[in-house]
């Protein structure tokens, strides 16, 4: 009885750890996204400064 129980705490244990390298990672990826959008952002804002130089 005693044996299932540190089972359980075992997996309960890990489901945590794994709970959270995933939010690890989503938070990652956010950036990563968020990085792309601002590089897209300044790429048409000097389009536009090109445009009026001409």
């Amino acid at each position: 009885e005693r044996e299932r129980e540190r089972e359980r705490e075992r997996e309960r244990k890990k489901e945590k750890k794994e709970r959270k390298k995933g939010k690890k990672e989503r938070k990652k990826e956010r950036k990563k996204e968020r990085k792309k959008e601002r590089k897209k952002e300044r790429k048409k804002e000097r389009k536009k400064e090109r445009k009026k130089e001409k």
